[in-house]
């Protein structure tokens, strides 16, 4: 079957993201999109993120009611930190996901067209377009050109062929040295996910934003205020691996010398 992974931070998932993923889904017959909020992107190291657990509960709440859209726990910090890594890599995602499918099934990576541009600098960019076929959401003002020249080096088709496309708008399949990249065409939302923290920080009404039930939460939570509600666990937000990386072991660390001090302690008091 057709199966896509969307990637993305969704902090928080709002109603243009769902919109993009109805849209792949029935251009190109996906039985599967598995949404996968990113534990620490490489690009948003030094960006406070909203802790991941909340992230993935969001997701959750706006998937509810979709039947082949499934939140995914592939980039959850514990996975990410059992592989030793500092951030989460598309690649590596990519490649564990793959070991998953069988061999007939197609897999396809679904992602906006600002987050495409930058495609260059991510994890083995090459190895990546190879893995899997892109299913990129444009909007108005981009060209085929824009996308051409957003590719690793090594793929970038020759000034004069990608001038070309300067006029054409991003739609249709583009192949170039191995890379396929489709584009989504008509559903650009005007939601983005810095409008639903504005409006949740300032109590603004999130109702044309995000589905309900995530609005909800949002409040419930307090979510992008400076204070959450009071009476309730509250997550640390994310700033970067190395502050969160280390907190594991050393905890370990702490309880191991605890249980051994203790261990002596009723070994003097029993005698």
């Amino acid at each position: 079957m057709n199966v896509a992974l969307y990637g993305g931070t969704f902090d928080p998932v709002h109603l243009g993201h769902v919109a993009v993923a109805r849209a792949a889904a029935r251009d190109f017959d996906l039985r599967r999109i598995y949404f996968v909020p990113a534990d620490i992107p490489p690009h948003k190291q030094k960006q406070p993120l909203t802790a991941y657990y909340h992230r993935y509960a969001m997701l959750a709440l706006a998937l509810a009611g979709e039947q082949n859209f499934l939140p995914s726990l592939l980039e959850a910090p514990e996975i990410i930190q059992s592989e030793g890594k500092l951030a989460s890599y598309t690649v590596d995602t990519v490649r564990r996901f793959r070991q998953r499918l069988g061999k007939r099934d197609k897999l396809y990576f679904l992602i906006g067209i600002d987050a495409f541009l930058e495609i260059r600098t991510w994890r083995d960019p090459a190895h990546l377009l190879r893995e899997c076929e892109f299913i990129v959401a444009s909007r108005p003002g981009f060209s085929l050109a824009d996308a051409a020249m957003a590719l690793p080096e090594e793929m970038r088709p020759k000034g004069n062929v990608a001038s070309l496309f300067q006029h054409d708008e991003a739609k249709g399949p583009l192949v170039l040295s191995g890379a396929v990249i489709h584009f989504l065409e008509g559903i650009y939302k005007p939601e983005s996910s810095t409008e639903v923290r504005n409006a949740a920080r300032s109590s603004r009404n999130l109702a044309r934003l995000v589905p309900e039930a995530v609005a909800e939460y949002i409040r419930k939570m307090r979510l992008y205020r400076e204070q959450a509600e009071p009476g309730t666990p509250e997550l640390p937000a994310q700033a970067s691996r190395q502050e969160h990386a280390p907190r594991r072991p050393l905890l370990v660390g702490a309880k191991r010398r605890q249980r051994q001090q203790g261990a002596s302690a009723r070994t003097t008091d029993s005698h």
